[in-house]
């Protein structure tokens, strides 16, 4: 897997989320396919004020603790103005801005490829110098490229 840093503005991003655990997603009752399948579902990128809908972000966030406690993830957009988003009753939340070490996985199935990526990030952090800030984390999939069937997408992992 490819790693590099970079450093990133604050972002605003709206859609849909929930609240949720590893353990839990680990098990057979995740919540995060189903928050997939409520974005895919929705018209969320032809709505107005969404920039480059091209786009989607899947933010993790608002953690307990750790990459052992409880976290809200979004699923959506980078928006401008949180305003333009109050009639849709989606979810609005903001990224401070951060330094990232940023994952490339390589091309495969979508599900395979995520999942293999994330626990090669956890053991990386295990004996990294690097610190995590679990401020904002964030996978970024760029739908003019996409092909569930042999996807590659970045992670970022905010830094100290």
């Amino acid at each position: 897997m490819i790693t590099f840093t970079t450093h990133k503005q604050k972002l605003m991003l709206t859609g849909v989320a929930v609240r949720t655990t590893n353990a839990e997603e680990a098990g057979t009752d995740g919540r995060l396919p189903k928050l997939w399948e409520t974005y895919f579902q929705s018209n969320l990128p032809s709505l107005p004020g969404i920039r480059d809908p091209h786009y989607i972000y899947a933010l993790y966030t608002d953690y307990e603790s750790d990459a052992n406690g409880a976290y809200t993830t979004l699923i959506g957009h980078e928006i401008n103005d949180a305003r333009a988003q109050d009639d849709n009753n989606l979810e609005v939340m903001r990224i401070p801005e951060s330094k990232y070490l940023v994952f490339k996985t390589r091309k495969g199935p979508v599900y395979e490829v995520v999942a293999e990526a994330w626990q090669e990030i956890w053991d990386y952090f295990k004996d990294s110098p690097e610190v995590r800030t679990y401020t904002g984390d964030f996978e970024l999939y760029d739908t003019r490229k996409y092909d569930p069937a042999n996807l590659e997408i970045e992670i970022y992992i905010a830094i100290k």
